[in-house]
């Protein structure tokens, strides 16, 4: 059986499906996961999606050196976890020195250990109130 990249096997599904529907037999897009699959030579599309490789590499990987800023402050540390979470990437980061996350001057909140959700660029889709996304990585 050829390894073939899940993206691909994703991309055979929508020409099939498309096909079959301009020939009037349509099928849901889960049906023709399931028939590429069995074209092939997986048992359906689970295992299809866990036997073949993603064609892209986590841009996260547990151990590596990170900066950027979070909350507007500016971080340098590392990531001590990562997770995949739909489209996002949840990562723990361990900063090298604590970041104060308080705006106001009379008190202040220093966290040396965040947990967000950042997209494959490296950046939160949630924002401060001032649009500033929770956590930005530099490149």
């Amino acid at each position: 059986m050829t390894k073939i990249h899940t993206m691909d096997l994703k991309d055979q599904a929508k020409r099939l499906r498309s096909a079959l529907q301009a020939s009037g037999k349509p099928v849901s897009h889960a049906q023709a996961l399931e028939l590429v699959a069995k074209q092939n030579g997986y048992r359906d599309w689970n295992t299809a999606s866990a036997m073949a490789p993603d064609t892209q590499p986590a841009p996260f990987t547990v151990g590596s050196a990170i900066s950027g800023t979070y909350l507007g402050k500016p971080f340098t540390g590392q990531i001590k976890g990562v997770a995949k979470s739909g489209d996002l990437y949840r990562i723990t980061a361990v900063f090298d020195e604590p970041v104060d996350v308080v705006q106001f001057e009379s008190f202040s909140n220093y966290r040396r250990q965040v947990t967000a959700l950042l997209d494959k660029t490296g950046v939160t889709p949630q924002k401060t109130s001032d649009g500033t996304p929770h956590m930005q990585l530099s490149a």
